[in-house]
């Protein structure tokens, strides 16, 4: 064996030392966690504090004594109605903005992503989808409220009266079309992403085993795009559950949903004989808010095993 051999076999085995070890790398303190110090703090001040101060409110009198009184408020019939009309309403403004903004996508997936038309529509859903509280309110009143511009022009050219049969602007129908006016353009954010992940090969692969565009639908994009397509429809209730501003400023009168019901507790603890109501109040708001989030979480597991 020649000298050059045995000095190959010894450069070989010798171990290399280039840069720090993996064991060095290791034990080597990371600041990384720094970077989520401001919005844990955000969190515990603005959500976790408030929530916490919320429930905890609804098991104590006004002299801090605990008591069952106000959580068995909500099993009051007013009560009730009142979960029972904020359920319908957010259900009906789900549904009905998750299949126009699911049309919207459609209708946008065959422009260009970086077209003019699609940015703009992009653009223009991520600011309607936070449109709303006074302001749209005040809109919907400019426009179809009693004296509104659409309102008189139907009413002095057409001679239709929208009133006709009382100002429902101002009671729960009317909070339909506001409350669709910002779901649409959540739909759109929200379910655009699953619609443009469809791959084009399963399209290719549909026509080359003679299947037509209707069965591409029926027995692959349809089936893939439901859990988003109920993922989102979940979260656009939880948000129309959950709205309190718009409804603020349309309804001045009653609290015929939950979060005007919590508004009334807040500014007459006497409501139903019981104080602390708006805590009880709360807690359930909570809780319903938490099973749909919690379906929502698990609908979209499964929905992102086919967006990867």
């Amino acid at each position: 064996m020649t000298s050059a051999t045995l000095g190959a076999d010894a450069s070989a085995s010798a171990p290399t030392t280039v840069g720090p070890s993996r064991t060095a790398r290791r034990s080597a303190p990371s600041w990384a966690w720094l970077g989520l110090v401001p919005f844990s703090a955000y969190v515990l001040l603005f959500l976790a504090v408030p929530t916490i101060l919320a429930i905890g409110s609804g098991f104590f009198t006004k002299d801090g004594s605990f008591t069952w009184s106000n959580v068995t408020a909500l099993a009051d019939p007013v009560v009730l109605n009142t979960f029972a009309s904020s359920a319908g309403l957010s259900l009906l403004t789900a549904v009905v903005g998750a299949v126009v903004g699911a049309l919207v996508c459609y209708a946008l997936l065959g422009m260009n992503a970086q077209g003019t038309v699609r940015s703009t529509m992009d653009a223009a859903a991520g600011v309607l989808a936070q449109f709303g509280g006074v302001m749209l309110a005040f809109a919907f009143i400019a426009t179809v409220g009693a004296q509104g511009v659409m309102t008189l022009f139907l009413k002095d050219t057409l001679g239709i009266n929208i009133y006709e049969n009382g100002v429902w602007l101002y009671e729960v129908p009317g909070l339909i079309m506001p409350y669709v006016y910002f779901q649409i353009p959540l739909m759109v954010i929200t379910f655009m992403p699953a619609l443009a992940a469809l791959k084009p090969q399963w399209s290719e692969a549909n026509l080359t085993l003679g299947g037509t565009r209707a069965s591409f639908w029926a027995h692959v994009g349809i089936p893939v795009l439901a859990p988003s397509f109920f993922a989102s429809l979940l979260l656009l209730f939880a948000n129309a559950f959950s709205s309190y501003a718009t409804a603020a400023a349309l309804i001045s009168q009653g609290s015929q949903i939950v979060p005007l019901q919590i508004r009334a507790a807040l500014t007459s603890e006497t409501v139903l004989g019981r104080e602390n109501l708006a805590g009880a109040l709360a807690l359930g708001m909570i809780i319903v808010v938490g099973i749909v989030m919690g379906l929502y979480s698990i609908i979209q597991r499964r929905a992102a095993r086919w967006q990867s």
